[in-house]
């Protein structure tokens, strides 16, 4: 099967974006947009569907099992994961690729998200102290309850590939909204957290979190691990503000 990959370039320390167009021929149809791109820089030299040379096409990835999210990219204008975006699925035989466009760009399909890891860093989201410690806090095992487990690898499936925040409409770089990819972290560490450092990490959870969430859910139908961000964020304003917790959110 033949297909048209349509790429948004843009060279490195450059501002200027163009569409480059190859012509790709499937060799299973199982195979997906990573498939395409490693098959395609494959080429020596890489030749565009002009049949005119050009340099390979940067994009990144490593699992190529939807496990760490770092080939996220917008297809045919919706984000995901080249990985798991397999081409039969196309009705079109010409796809569209960009960079996700929330982040900045460094080459082609390549963005820098480190605005992810930066806002983690602003809410402290870490272990201050070992876990023995909550042995001495009373209020610690009145919180937790024997269903953290599930919540806990639930919160834990999150890859941090930034496609809940490419469609979030509250979300765009250099706001204070920090989005929904910092909820699953969170949610993860409140199940190891003593209410003493919950409450360190309240105020800011309020500021970045909370307070900008206009409740569109668009990160729930988008994210590529079906996480149920609507319940971990309910889980999570659960236990920093009223002090208990919800429903398991695997039920």
């Amino acid at each position: 099967m033949e297909y048209i990959i349509s790429v948004k370039r843009r060279k490195r320390d450059e501002k200027n974006d163009y569409y480059q167009d190859f012509l790709y021929i499937a060799d299973s149809e199982n195979d997906t947009v990573a498939t395409a791109l490693t098959n395609l820089n494959l080429q020596e030299p890489l030749m565009d569907i002009n049949g005119l040379p050009t340099t390979m096409i940067e994009w990144e990835c490593s699992c190529l099992q939807k496990k760490c999210g770092a080939c996220a990219m917008v297809i045919n204008g919706r984000p995901g994961l080249a990985c798991a975006a397999k081409l039969k699925d196309y009705k079109k035989k010409k796809i569209s690729l960009e960079p996700l466009r929330k982040f900045p760009v460094i080459a082609d399909l390549m963005v820098d998200r480190s605005i992810l890891y930066e806002n983690l860093k602003t809410l402290t989201l870490w272990l201050r102290k070992d876990i023995d410690g909550k042995k001495d806090d009373p209020e610690f095992g009145t919180m937790l309850c024997e269903k953290d487990s599930n919540l806990a690898y639930t919160a834990s499936e999150c890859i941090q590939c930034g496609c809940c925040l490419e469609v979030c409409p509250n979300f765009y770089p250099g706001g204070s909204f920090f989005g929904m990819s910092t909820v699953p972290v969170t949610t993860r560490l409140l199940t190891e957290m003593s209410s003493a450092d919950i409450k360190k990490i309240a105020k800011g959870y309020m500021e970045y979190v909370y307070e900008g969430c206009g409740k569109s859910l668009a990160c729930m139908d988008i994210c590529p691990r079906k996480i149920p961000t609507d319940k971990l964020m309910v889980n999570s304003n659960a236990l920093i503000f009223w002090k208990r917790r919800k429903k398991d959110v695997r039920k």
